[in-house]
């Protein structure tokens, strides 16, 4: 009897290849009739795509203005600082301000098209070390591929938006990985980092909820506290306490939108010092209150 030869992980091949795991973490998908988008200054710890049907919608980064089209989606970096409005009706100068309702299937679109903006976005992360890349807004072209994903997407939001089958949740992730391989190589610098650096990156992801120092995580690696810190700051383009409180308020996000947990759980859940000191950070970070952000007055 003659038995195949073992073979590790299914590869019959002895060439070994390296491949990329990227796992998509989805917050919200939702296509919408907005009436007001004035939202400024806004900081968030995932990635967004952005697509509006018509036109009227802008965003500003930096001195950047992007008027949008529909023949283009728009991706925005997790920490990129941003703002955003609908020309037609734009009122105010500061704040978060949002207006509209679910774009249903029973809603004639020219009676609006004029007077609101037919807007789809979704939010994600990637995991470490994607979702920490150069902030930035990237214009992408619409392929008929892309077009043929949102046209299945918005189709099927304006029916239900709740309860998504299994072929919306792989439509929907394919439209992510075919969107953001399109933005260019040089935003995936990070992928090549120092292993020491990735070997304290997964420690920092899974412990997150505690308190970590310096000292503590150049000890993972065998390296003296300065001597790490000025390796982590040269490979991630970011100080090492930053990085961190940055990261545990990417966790506070999701714990807000995954859960019923209020703002002093989280910032006993995350170790922070106090209400005070966590609400310091989160709106240092993001530019708004942890209170704004937990009701969910923001696109």
């Amino acid at each position: 009897m003659k038995f195949t030869k073992k073979t590790e992980l299914g590869d019959p091949s002895s060439n070994k290849q390296d491949f990329i795991d990227i796992n998509i973490k989805l917050s919200c998908c939702r296509y919408w009739l907005l009436d007001m988008w004035d939202c400024h200054d806004m900081v968030f710890p995932f990635w967004r795509i952005y697509w509006n049907k018509n036109l009227g919608g802008e965003l500003r980064h930096h001195k950047g203005i992007y008027k949008m089209s529909p023949d283009y989606i728009y991706i925005i970096a997790p920490f990129t600082s941003f703002s955003s409005q609908f020309s037609k009706k734009h009122v105010y100068n500061t704040g978060i301000h949002v207006s509209g309702k679910h774009l249903t299937d029973d809603i004639n679109e020219a009676d609006f098209e004029e007077k609101s903006l037919f807007h789809f976005f979704v939010h994600f992360n990637l995991g470490v070390p994607f979702d920490h890349v150069y902030p930035g807004v990237f214009k992408i072209k619409l392929t008929d591929y892309l077009k043929d994903r949102l046209h299945y997407l918005t189709k099927k939001l304006k029916i239900e938006n709740k309860n998504f089958k299994m072929t919306f949740n792989l439509k929907l992730q394919s439209f992510i990985k075919e969107a953001i391989s399109n933005i260019g190589a040089e935003l995936w610098k990070t992928i090549n980092i120092d292993e020491r650096v990735l070997n304290v990156l997964r420690y920092i992801e899974i412990n997150i909820h505690s308190k970590l120092s310096n000292s503590n995580l150049a000890e993972i690696v065998n390296m003296a506290p300065n001597s790490f810190a000025r390796l982590f700051r040269k490979e991630m383009n970011i100080t090492l306490h930053n990085f961190i409180q940055k990261r545990k308020i990417a966790r506070a996000c999701e714990l807000f939108e995954h859960s019923e947990k209020t703002i002093e759980d989280v910032t006993f859940d995350l170790s922070f010092s106090d209400r005070y000191h966590f609400s310091r950070v989160f709106k240092s970070i993001t530019g708004i209150t942890p209170a704004v952000y937990r009701s969910g007055r923001y696109t």
